[in-house]
């Protein structure tokens, strides 16, 4: 097995065709001979260049709209032959067939296809046969063959060559095999994935789900952790998507609290007027929404400050001036939106530690979607949590009803709670969450940490009571006992909303009436591990 290979003959067959005339001119400058196909042997000779159809090396015109036209032993053996094996060496002298040295091939556009909506046919119409198969083989066969499946490995390939007199090395070989593999792997898993979707297929006997290397990062959730960010090509709008004006790049923390963040801000419709939330350590520290994005930046402030400092801000209407001012005040990791004015940008470009990300969009709070999750020997997969409760699926079970105000107040928390780590209580007041009990083994425990976090930001706002009076209450999942109970109307809270079905449901409604507690239940929870 040699370690170089000198490239003296290449396919190239592309549906992206981004930089390929000036890559391919720079392939025959060094005498390389070009095969092609179709629409890219078409761009290639108009743009002056030489180009030997398959067709001819084949002997057999491409037909069925193209279906066929690669899959023919002159493609494949040219690619597959050991170049060390007699047996190979007679085999390719006995029918004609040359090697080719070098692959390039990008795969029918399915996974934008899809993204775009297309129909059932349109979507089978753009799934590439002949593309993986040649990219396997050329792949299999490394030892010999170069193979490149990604644009951006053009210039690579250029200066691998510029190195060696034309000629490519192993090392490099192998690195090109391994992406390519991943590419039909990839390809493979999103095909599969939409397939199952569109025949409704929930639990597939088998599944797949590849990702994009976005960046390597520093390190993962610790310093001795290695990491890196994969994107998976899903046009939701998010820290996957977004632009990054200024700021270092963004850390593993970083992007697993910003992509939570920004799903919480979302909830609230931009439309219904602004909403702010402030997130730290992946569970929400405050939210809150107002007349300005500034006021429901401060309002969120106020619920837990101490929390706020060094945390992730997201915002579900474009950042201004006035709200980028107040955030500067403290020190902030990230702050996202859909958008941010100028002015606000130049008042950031001050903090050059503070990352600005801008998403064009909201990500759709009920869209469907899959969501997955590791664990020893096998991932978890379920749909991505999108359960929505409006007035009209409230059942109230106390004597008393809620007011308009405290429902509006209880449908708030409720939201913020399906964001907040399991047991999850939120306290909110006038659109604002005034402590969060978050992650606890207890619920007991969450709902007195939430009094506690209230009455430390009273006593630093210099209020005369904790704003847990007179708030309302939203705990993920139902009360198992009443004691749950009783301590929210110890922190002086007036109505709770909760999921309900609890053994014990008589029991703690009956402590609510005992408490003067108004009390709703959902039918619906948002544990959230």
């Amino acid at each position: 097995m040699s370690d170089l290979i000198h490239i003296q003959r290449a396919l190239i067959s592309v549906s992206d065709k981004t930089g390929l005339i000036e890559f391919a001119r720079k392939l025959a400058a060094r005498g390389i001979e070009i095969l092609s196909t179709g629409g890219t042997a078409k761009s290639l000779r108009e743009a002056g260049l030489t180009v030997v159809d398959v067709a001819d090396v084949t002997g057999f015109p491409e037909m069925m709209d193209g279906r066929v036209k690669t899959l023919h032993p002159a493609v494949h053996g040219g690619l597959l032959a050991l170049r060390d094996n007699d047996v190979h060496l007679a085999a390719m002298e006995a029918h004609g067939i040359a090697p080719i040295d070098l692959l390039i091939v990008n795969l029918y556009p399915f996974e934008e296809t899809v993204a775009k909506g297309g129909d059932y046919a349109a979507c089978v119409e753009n799934i590439d046969i002949g593309g993986p198969a040649m990219i396997r083989a050329a792949a299999k066969n490394h030892a010999h063959v170069g193979v490149i499946v990604d644009v951006q490995d053009y210039d690579a390939l250029l200066e691998e060559m510029n190195a060696n007199d034309d000629r490519i090395s192993m090392g490099f070989r192998q690195r090109l095999a391994q992406t390519a593999y991943a590419r039909t792997a990839a390809y493979d898993a999103a095909v599969s994935t939409w397939m199952a979707r569109a025949i409704g297929q929930e639990t597939p006997r088998r599944r797949a789900f590849a990702g994009t290397l976005a960046q390597g990062l520093r390190y993962g959730e610790n310093p001795h952790q290695s990491a890196a960010f994969y994107t998976t090509g899903e046009p939701r709008p998010g820290v996957a998507t977004a632009r990054q004006w200024q700021g270092k790049e963004l850390s593993y923390n970083n992007i697993n609290d910003t992509d939570a963040a920004f799903e919480l801000v979302a909830e609230f419709d931009p439309s219904q007027g602004p909403a702010c939330a402030i997130i730290k350590h992946a569970n929400p520290c405050g939210v809150a929404r107002a007349d300005t994005p500034a006021e429901a930046y401060r309002r969120a402030f106020d619920c837990d400050r101490t929390s706020a400092f060094g945390g992730i801000i997201a915002l579900n209407q474009p950042l201004d001036a006035d709200t980028a001012r107040a955030i500067t005040e403290i020190f902030t990791e990230v702050v996202i939106a859909p958008d941010a004015s100028d002015e606000a940008k130049a008042i950031f470009a001050a903090k050059k530690n503070l990352r600005l990300l801008t998403t064009d969009g909201l990500p759709d709070p009920v869209a469907g979607g899959l969501t997955f999750r590791q664990v020893a020997g096998g991932f978890l997969v379920q749909d991505r949590d999108s359960g929505l409760i409006t007035r009209g699926n409230l059942k109230v079970v106390t004597k008393r009803t809620p007011t308009d105000a405290e429902l509006d107040d209880l449908l708030f928390a409720w939201t913020v709670a399906k964001h907040v780590k399991s047991n999850a209580i939120v306290y909110a007041r006038d659109l604002a969450t005034v402590g969060i009990g978050a992650g606890q083994m207890s619920r007991v425990d969450s709902t007195r940490i939430g009094r506690r976090k209230s009455e430390d930001m009273a006593q630093a706002l210099g209020l005369s009571a904790p704003l847990t009076e007179g708030a309302a209450v939203a705990s993920d999942a139902f009360f198992p006992f009443a004691d749950g109970i009783e301590a929210l109307a110890e922190a002086g809270a007036r109505a709770v909303i909760q999921p309900g079905g609890s053994m014990r449901d008589a029991e703690v409604i009956e402590a609510a009436d005992r408490l003067g507690l108004a009390m709703v239940f959902t039918g619906q929870r948002h544990f959230r591990h």
